[in-house]
Parts: C-alpha cells; structure tokens; sequence
C-alpha cells in the first residue's frame, strides 16, 4: 500500500511546477492574474503622464496668463494690446489641448479665467478708440441760444432691436426674432466674441470670422454655417436646421432632425435629442484659415463622428438618437 494515492507530478527547482503540466483552469486564471497585473501596471503608468501633462499645463498657463496680465496694464498701445492678443491665443491653445486630459472643473476655470482677459482686452481696445461728444452738446446749445423758437420735435425712438446684445441676453452679438431673412456678420464683427442667435424661423445665418462661443436656441428650419469657433458651441431647442461649424466642443439639446457638419476636438454631447446627423465640416470662405489659426483649434484632429449620448448608455448598441449622414446626403451649399 505504499506510495498508494501520490501522483508523480516532476517537480523543478524551488518546487515550482511545469506550467504545460497545469490543468487548464488554473493556466487560465494564472493568464487573468497576469493580465490583470500588467492592466495594473498601465493604469499608474497613465496616471503619472496624466498627472505629469497637468503639471506641465497649470506652469504653462500661468505663465501666459501672468505676461498677457501684465501688457494689459498700464497705459494701453496698439503694441501692447496686439502682443496681449497674442498670448491670449496661446492660452486659448493651451486650454485646446488640454480638453483630452484636464478636469472637467479645471477647464472651467480656464476658460473662466481666459474670457476675462479677452473682456479686459475688449474693453483696453475700446480706451483707445477716439471719443465723440461734441455733436449732441452744440445742438443743445444752438437750442438754448434762442429761447423763442419753437423746441425741436424729439427724435423718433429707434426700431425694435434685433441684436442680443441689446436684449438683456449677455451675449456680444447676434439675431433674435427673424423670419425668412438672409444675414450675416462678418470677422470684425465676430472676433472672440460671444454669439447668440434665437427664435429665428427659415432664416440663413453666414458668420465669416472666429467667435468664442456660439449658442442656437428655438430655431426652426434654418440654416446656420460657422466659422471656427474657439471654445464651445450649444445648440438646444431647435427642430429642422443645418448647423456647419469648428469649434473645441459641442453640445446638443432638446433638438430634432437637424444636420450637423462638423470639425470638433473633443466628442460632441448630445441630449434628449432625436434624429441628429452627422457629416465631416465642409464649409469654406475666403479667410477661414487665418480665422482657423486665431481660433487655436488643431484642424488635424476630428472626432465629428465620436458622439456621446446621455440617454443612451448601452455601449455595444449604436443610440438610435443620432446617426452618420450617407455621403451622398453631404452637400452643403453656401446659401
């Protein structure tokens, strides 16, 4: 009865076995815990670059915001102020690539503080325009001069406004309340500003220049095409549109069959939406790569069809939400 029962398993140096002679459970799981081992390891490997790509982002921005800060103050120049403009469109690049790595609340705060050196600056350029105050003081004195003829009807108030800035909105510029209009506004007019356009029904928008920011809400069966746009683009409400645009991020909302044509560096956002379509931006005007070098977007990268939707978290089904637009759908013309 001796030996009765023992295997005669060989066993190495050290007592460790052969691994061909393992049953294949246990080579299984012995692959899982070196899979898991090395998923381990890639996982710190990426928090240090991470943590290495913020460290290098926070000196960096710093850096550029303390010199933009310091051209805008003092007496301002046209030296001064262009050199300002400059280093603010580093940091609108710096703030770009940081998209991929950096926080949510991070990037907030960077763009926060990006927008207020871009008003400082707006308001530094706004110092050295020439003043006008001389018309409306002489007309008054010609008035006082003759006390017996008869006052000057008062001027007629001016028309209903249809720009947001004038709407209580806080935007710099855009149309609000049209219908069947064709409009457009072109790069001085746009440069790194905030862009609202509102309540229009069958209307084209053309904007020929580089704005911060662009939001399109309660539109109804039109057509808007963008230049490139340095931050963010909101679209919400709207029901029937075409939307061509370039920008840092996109956001959809409450919207139904509308078209998108789109350049984007992050992933687009879509939410409570249906029927949304996307293509590759195709638009093009005649400066729209000096507008493309202002705005600090890389035109190399392109996620226009890597979209997230917030009501459909199922990730091995595509969402019925939004879809590809077939390239034989993909014109776009200028009008």
């Amino acid at each position: 009865m001796e030996g009765a029962g023992c295997s005669s398993v060989p066993v190495g140096d050290g007592g460790a076995r052969d691994p061909s002679l393992l049953p294949e459970r246990l080579q299984r799981r012995e692959q899982e815990r070196q899979l898991e081992t090395e998923r381990r390891r890639q996982a710190r490997q990426d928090r240090a670059a991470e943590g290495e790509q913020n460290a290098g982002f926070v000196a960096a921005f710093a850096r550029e915001r303390s010199a933009a800060e310091e051209l805008l103050r003092g007496e301002p120049s046209a030296e001064r102020l262009q050199a300002a403009a400059e280093r603010l469109q580093g940091l609108q690049g710096l703030l770009n690539d940081a998209v991929l790595f950096l926080a949510a609340y991070d990037l907030r705060q960077g763009q926060q503080a990006l927008a207020q050196l871009q008003a400082t600056l707006a308001a530094r350029r706004q110092e050295l325009q020439p003043q006008k105050r001389f018309a409306f003081k002489t007309r008054r004195k010609e008035a006082a001069a003759a006390p017996g003829a008869p006052p000057e009807s008062a001027a007629a108030p001016p028309p209903p406004s249809k720009d947001p800035a004038t709407l209580g909105f806080g935007w710099a510029c855009g149309f609000s309340g049209l219908d069947s209009q064709v409009v457009e506004k072109g790069a001085d007019e746009l440069r790194q500003r905030d862009v609202l356009l509102t309540d229009l029904t069958n209307c084209t928008v053309r904007l020929y220049g580089n704005p911060n920011t662009l939001r399109v809400a309660k539109a109804r069966g039109c057509k808007v095409l963008c230049g490139p746009v340095s931050t963010s683009v909101f679209l919400e409400d709207c029901t029937d549109c075409v939307l061509a645009v370039a920008c840092q991020q996109l956001r959809v909302h409450t919207t139904t069959d509308t078209r998108i044509f789109l350049q984007v560096t992050s992933r687009a956002i879509v939410e409570d939406c249906r029927g949304i379509q996307f293509a590759p931006y195709t638009w093009s005007y005649q400066d729209i790569d000096q507008h493309f070098e202002s705005s600090g977007l890389d035109r190399s990268r392109n996620n226009w069809n890597d979209v997230d939707d917030f009501n459909w978290l199922a990730r091995d089904v595509a969402s019925p939400n939004w879809s590809i637009l077939p390239e034989g759908e993909r014109g776009l013309q200028s009008g």
